[in-house]
């Protein structure tokens, strides 16, 4: 068989193409042709930014004596983890029976049904301190498939099993929790020593958790900016970590983004590669960090990531690249970071580092969701645009006739990769941040009808799952787990979809969606506040689930013309710009009307009184006389507990780091 990643959708795969290994993509085409010869599979999983990736590509998978070797005794499999989230984290945890240290290249070794019996990630081509060469790994494995068959399947059954018993645990919790009355989550008390705990992982001097590496950990920060203890212990740990991150070498001071980990503990040697999801969520952290403290350093780092999204990321069609690589090519020699050693003017005269222009619907949505925030929050058209341009993208290539999603997309171009619960989760949570900052209803139908595909028809199903289903070619090995709640460096399709699904309950009042959030987020209950780190993004919205819903809209005349002259010096909409907490929407009366004809119940007789912009502030859907006169609007609650000596340290200034 030839190589067959010519044609393929993702960048990653393309890289391979010209490799002498005759790789195929995921598919079920691969270990039919492992069960016709009766080898095994390598499972090589990847992604286009990864440097190590790059590494062993070059070392080891451009060598015809390895290629020869490959194609001999193994099919070789080639995944973009990016586009396969799912096969991705199935066999993570496979290969977490074998291997401690877990990460990319994957590379796992299955047998023709797909039951894995080795792994390891990167392998060098020779041995080296302790690490055997690649060739001495397939040696080894092609050996024990020939001379110990029964012991390699009895092994890989195991492990199969093994995850099929926590697949059915999974799903015996899903459904218990979707069939609870009164689902339960965690207590206000119980989040409190949360915060205790990350507070003791704290890295006081450099900022942080732990030592090194250093990643930005966004979802475990947001819980924390937003835990309104009564110490304040969680914002300030939060606010010194944004503060001492944004001026370290993390962040490339020149276009503005964030770099994806640091090697060492004060965020020097980063690894390069700049992910959109990474620089999405800080961007959201950054732009509530500024509307608590209105320090001038925190807009100005927000307004840097705000500036790499549109003038880097966002790609001619409107998506967002997925990820910008590590590696560039300057004064004609390929390094890793040198471009960013480079002036602004010395930059002009290289070529950038390479982007990976696959569109990934979930990322998009986180991106399309800080945009539109930052572009209100900041008074910022621009931004705006950008957010409505992705998802106007997204909306055309991204939704099939029947309304279901594509996964991924590249110039237009759609993969045939499932889309997974988080390009649900994040999409439509993105979409209804876009409408409450452009009025536009037609974005919050279409996020609700997104949501609403998610919800399981019967009552003991899980709380949520991918109208597309599981990868079919993993649900006929068996490898399926009926939903993942696991967070990494951003949060699962669990999480973000609880998160939409809270949001549309605020805008409609249908408890339908809070509920089907306190279900799902209840297969996290106990597990979350005991691993705070790992699942910043559920302890979040557990925080959500505690406090009252806090909802401020402001109407607008269709024709408000009065003279800037007349009008005061802060204004009704200056004030929304800065409430962190709660739900913000800034229409016009035609807009409110529209969105109450949709069933967007909080909109409902929203009017301008009197010819004035007018603000409506409601708790729990029990709303305040209108007010028209901002020096009568109070705070919003959650933004008034916020101590003021968080405010204080804010406004101290940063420095810069210079490389």
């Amino acid at each position: 068989m030839p190589n067959s990643l010519a044609d393929a959708i993702s960048p990653y795969l393309r890289s391979h193409a010209d490799n002498p290994v005759d790789w195929f993509g995921w598919g079920e085409e691969a270990f039919a042709e492992a069960r016709e010869r009766d080898v095994p599979v390598l499972v090589s999983i990847g992604y286009s930014t990864c440097h190590w990736c790059h590494v062993m590509a070059r070392e080891s998978f451009s060598d015809p004596a390895i290629a020869e070797y490959l194609n001999t005794h193994f099919v070789s499999i080639k995944v973009d983890r990016e586009e396969h989230p799912d096969v991705d984290a199935s066999y993570l945890s496979a290969a977490s029976a074998f291997i401690e240290g877990l990460g990319w290249p994957l590379n796992v070794f299955v047998t023709p049904d797909g039951q894995t019996f080795h792994a390891g990630t990167y392998f060098p081509p020779v041995a080296l301190a302790g690490h055997p060469s690649f060739r001495d790994v397939l040696t080894a494995v092609t050996t024990a498939w020939h001379t110990r068959r029964a012991e390699v399947r009895a092994g890989a059954a195991k492990v199969a099993e093994l995850l099929a018993e926590s697949a059915r645990e999974l799903a015996e919790g899903a459904a218990a929790a979707g069939g609870a009355a009164v689902p339960l989550h965690p207590s206000t008390a119980v989040l409190d020593r949360a915060v205790t705990e990350l507070v003791g992982y704290e890295d006081a001097r450099f900022g942080g958790f732990g030592g090194a590496p250093k990643f930005p950990v966004a979802p475990a920060l947001s819980f924390l900016l937003g835990h309104g203890d009564a110490n304040g212990d969680g914002p300030m740990l939060a606010l010194r970590t944004l503060k001492l991150m944004g001026a370290s070498p993390l962040r490339d001071p020149i276009e503005g983004g964030f770099f994806r980990y640091a090697v060492n503990r004060d965020w020097s040697d980063p690894h390069y590669e700049r992910m959109l999801y990474d620089n999405a969520q800080l961007l959201s952290l950054y732009t509530r960090a500024w509307m608590l403290t209105g320090a001038p350093w925190v807009r100005h780092v927000a307004e840097g990531i705000a500036r790499f999204l549109c003038d880097v990321m966002q790609l001619p069609g409107g998506g967002f690249a997925s990820a910008q690589d590590s590696e560039s090519t300057v004064d004609g020699h390929r390094v890793e970071g040198g471009y960013y050693a480079l002036e602004p003017g010395d930059r002009l005269r290289q070529t950038p580092p390479a982007l990976d222009t696959k569109v990934l619907t979930g990322w998009n949505g986180l991106a399309i969701q800080a945009l539109a925030r930052a572009g209100f929050a900041f008074d910022q058209p621009r931004l705006i645009d950008a957010a409505c341009r992705a998802a106007d993208y997204l909306r055309e290539h991204h939704v099939r006739a029947d309304g279901t999603l594509v996964r991924a997309s590249v110039a237009a171009r759609t993969s045939t990769a499932n889309a997974t619960l988080e390009d649900y989760g994040m999409y439509a949570r993105g979409l209804l941040e876009l409408a409450l900052v452009t009025g536009n209803v037609c974005y919050a139908t279409q996020a609700r009808h997104l949501l609403d595909s998610t919800l399981p028809a019967a009552t003991d199903a899980p709380a949520f799952r991918s109208p597309n289903g599981a990868d079919p070619v993993l649900s006929r090995q068996g490898l399926v787990s009926a939903i993942d709640p696991s967070e990494g460096a951003y949060p699962s399709g669990l999480s973000a979809t609880a998160d939409a699904a809270l949001l549309l309950h605020s805008l409609t009042g249908d408890d339908r969606y809070r509920l089907a959030a306190q279900a799902g987020l209840g297969l996290v209950a106990t597990l979350a506040p005991s691993r705070p780190l790992a699942y910043g993004a559920a302890l979040r919205l557990f925080d959500e689930l505690n406090a009252p819903i806090e909802q401020l809209v402001i109407v607008s005349p269709d024709r408000f013309g009065a003279a800037a002259a007349n009008r005061p010096a802060i204004t009704l909409h200056d004030l929304a710009r800065r409430h962190a907490a709660g739900v913000v929407a800034s229409v016009s009366e035609s807009q409110a009307q529209a969105f109450a004809e949709a069933g967007f119940g909080l909109f409902l007789a929203r009017t301008a009184k009197a010819g004035q912009p007018t603000a409506y502030l409601c708790r729990d859907f029990v709303c305040q006389l209108p007010i028209t006169d901002p020096a009568q609007l109070p705070p919003i609650a959650s933004t008034a507990r916020l101590l003021s000596e968080i405010a204080a340290e804010a406004q101290q200034s940063v420095r810069p780091h210079k490389r």
